[in-house]
């Protein structure tokens, strides 16, 4: 007979047995699912115990299975299943729904995780016990001892639900947050809510600690209705303290942008006959802006626009315009000197002494150097020779302005093309951001070690950028009488996550009726 016959089909060349491929129909008759055939492999090994050979053969599968163009498999059904093209099926199964899928496995295993009380230390070795010894003996610096307590307090902190009080209880909050903004003295939160029909709602929450030990969160009596985006907020110090806001409002239809400077009295109705100075710039396409608090450059604003920035006199009106090559997207004064400090879409990061007017040709520029993407926030530290810039790339680097270069990178953060700020807590020895991939993640500010993740209480959204959490960290939120931790906006709902493992809402405390939390326990 020739070669090939039926007796060596089934047989490579050294006469060793071919695994065989089949193509399984399946029952709908919608999609072909390709299996591996083992049936004619020699079997080598076998077990008594069906449980462990199954799990063995599980975990096997999933680390010995090849990578193949066009499959993917599924380790639980140990199975290879097609990957369609999302365009023209009914139901396909694409990569992105199978990414999607694993990071809901992942959110609600995080969920489930922060159910229970965190017993794993966020470094190896620090607890309460060695701390307080270590301070006793001498061995712990006071500034140290402070940061290390911190840094347990977050990686045991609880989410509860808070309860806003509002005049009108009947017609609780529906509306996603889009942005908030806490004051210097965290007893205020300046809110944008997304409406329903168009446009945005804006108004001020106030806060403070009960004397049980719950906070308490009170809405304004006056809220204000806008058609046009907000692009950028900041408190504004022109009679006093964060007396004003500053927001930047983006153009639509007939519509121009601009940017307003409102009083913050004017969302309460304890003082309506005197609101304060309220006044409205002609500034469109406004995409960051910043208040000087220098006495040198007194009441005096800047906003980034493309191509330009422009410096404000709140009181005058007059401005100074600054061309540049490229969009400003985050802004930030420095209190020392007046010294403007931008981040721009090129990766550029550069500063405008506003001292300096008559220089042209860039030659204003005091000092520049290069993130690497897109700047999407700039913080500038508290003795001004360091600041710390996050990009697009999810790239966060604390830079030495002295000798423009980056000292220290702090790694984790996720981010590709969203409008993500840094929220710095010096005190505390805290760095705060939230990623694109819902996630709010905390970093040692001294040494980038990452402390804690914590998952979004929402799944993702198909648009993404209504499931992004928006945050505050205060060790007083509420004022010099408040209460220290974490609080989150995610959607509609207003969550706070306390140092307190035993924290109870006002209610069970006999605090005042109707500022209570909801545990989600």
């Amino acid at each position: 007979m020739k070669r090939g016959n039926w007796r060596e089909q089934g047989r490579d060349r050294h006469g060793r047995h071919r695994p065989k491929w089949r193509r399984v129909r399946s029952s709908s008759g919608s999609r072909d699912q390709s299996r591996y055939d083992e049936s004619t492999e020699p079997r080598t090994s076998t077990r008594t115990d069906g449980s462990e050979a199954g799990s063995s053969a599980s975990s096997s599968a999933t680390a010995t299975a090849p990578a193949l163009p066009g499959f993917y498999f599924d380790p639980e059904k140990n199975r290879y299943f097609r990957l369609l093209p999302g365009h023209n099926n009914c139901n396909p199964l694409t990569r992105e729904m199978l990414q999607a899928k694993e990071q809901e496995r992942r959110r609600s295993a995080l969920l489930l995780e922060d159910e229970h009380p965190r017993k794993k230390a966020p470094r190896t070795g620090l607890n309460t016990s060695l701390l307080l010894q270590n301070r006793h003996l001498g061995l712990l610096p006071p500034s140290s001892y402070c940061r290390m307590i911190h840094e347990l307090k977050v990686s045991g902190m609880r989410r509860h639900k808070l309860e806003v009080q509002s005049s009108d209880s009947s017609s609780p909050n529906t509306d996603n947050f889009r942005h908030i903004v806490a004051d210097s003295a965290c007893e205020r939160v300046f809110t944008v809510n997304d409406v329903s029909h168009g446009g945005c709602k804006y108004g001020i929450m106030n806060f403070s600690g009960c004397s049980k030990g719950s906070l308490s969160v009170e809405m304004c009596d006056n809220l204000y209705f806008t058609n046009r985006k907000v692009n950028s907020i900041c408190w504004a110090s022109v009679s006093h303290s964060d007396s004003h806001v500053l927001l930047c409002l983006v153009s639509i239809s007939e519509t121009p942008g601009c940017v307003s400077l409102l009083p913050a009295s004017l969302f309460s109705n304890s003082n309506p006959d005197q609101p304060g100075m309220l006044c409205s710039f002609k500034i469109s396409t406004a995409w960051s802006s910043a208040w000087c608090l220098n006495p040198l450059a007194d009441k005096t604003f800047s906003t980034g626009l493309s191509r330009h920035v422009i410096v404000t006199n709140a009181v005058t009106g007059r401005r100074q315009t600054y061309s540049i090559s490229s969009d400003v997207l985050a802004q930030q004064f420095a209190l020392r000197a007046p010294v403007l400090y931008n981040g721009c879409r090129s990766g550029e990061i550069f500063s405008i002494d506003l001292r300096q007017r008559s220089r042209r040709d860039h030659s204003w520029k005091a000092c520049r150097f290069q993130q690497g993407s897109a700047v999407t926030s700039v913080r500038l530290l508290r003795d001004e020779n360091y600041l710390l810039a996050a990009d697009m790339l999810g790239k966060i680097k604390l830079w030495d302005i002295r000798m423009t270069r980056p000292v220290k990178h702090y790694e984790g953060h996720h981010n590709e093309y969203a409008y993500l700020p840094l929220h710095v807590n010096e005190d505390e020895g805290l760095l705060l951001a939230v990623g694109q991939d819902c996630y709010t993640r905390l970093w040692s500010l001294s040494d980038g070690h990452l402390l804690r993740t914590i998952p979004s209480p929402h799944p993702a959204g198909k648009e993404g950028f209504d499931s992004i959490p928006n945050v505050v960290f205060s060790s007083q939120l509420g004022g010099c009488k408040g209460l220290p931790g974490l609080l989150m906006a995610v959607q509609h709902d207003l969550y706070y996550y306390p140092y307190n493992s035993d924290y109870q809402d006002a209610a069970a405390t006999g605090g005042e009726a109707g500022a209570g939390l909801v545990s989600e326990r």
